[in-house]
């Protein structure tokens, strides 16, 4: 991308029409992406599992060893479902709510899911040192994340817009990225108005 793009994406403001959904792997930066690109355009930025655990009063992991995968991805669906119908924002999903049919045709009907997409090394160097992952607490956790990977890029797939998320850019240019193609391929989402 150009400076001058880059710049000019900086000067204007945006009008965001639809929430914008950021979905991928554990790692591809949703939330970090997510919360540079809500502040750039100027509307909230929330996030699923920070909504499921306040509402449950537990952590993540803390629910999954609780209560188990699927309470925890009955209660993301409600979390997501609800949080769809809030004002204009991005929000920012956990890795595996884009699985669910119900949760893709909900955020596709009232908003945009945009893929950031990521490859598996990328992801390795990203998590491997996290303890929040509860999927990733097995014997190989590099061998399980290409296995949720192999599984879940198909679905990831099917988001409205994918952008590729590179180990040499910065979160700014990762939200210059989704900028750009929201500009470009999604105007009912998001368009810029003058400063």
């Amino acid at each position: 991308m150009s400076e001058n793009q880059q710049n000019h994406f900086d000067e204007g403001r945006y009008l965001v029409k639809k929430t914008i959904v950021m979905v991928g792997m554990m790692g591809a930066g949703k939330t970090a992406v997510g919360r540079a690109l809500a502040a750039r355009l100027g509307v909230a930025f929330l996030d699923s599992d920070a909504e499921i655990e306040a509402a449950a009063t537990r952590t993540v992991p803390e629910i999954f060893a609780r209560d188990g995968e699927p309470f925890f991805r009955r209660k993301e669906t409600q979390v997501i479902s609800r949080l769809l119908d809030s004002e204009r924002v991005v929000l920012s999903t956990g890795g595996g709510a884009f699985l669910a049919v119900e949760n893709r045709e909900n955020i596709s009907n009232s908003g945009v899911s945009v893929w950031l997409n990521a490859d598996l090394d990328l992801l390795w160097q990203r998590v491997r040192h996290k303890e929040t992952r509860p999927l990733l607490r097995t014997e190989n956790p590099r061998a399980t994340l290409a296995e949720i990977y192999t599984a879940r890029v198909p679905l990831y797939a099917l988001a409205d817009v994918a952008v590729t998320s590179l180990p040499e850019l910065s979160i700014e240019e990762m939200v210059d990225r989704v900028i750009a193609t929201l500009l470009a391929d999604r105007p009912d989402v998001l368009e810029q108005v003058d400063a």
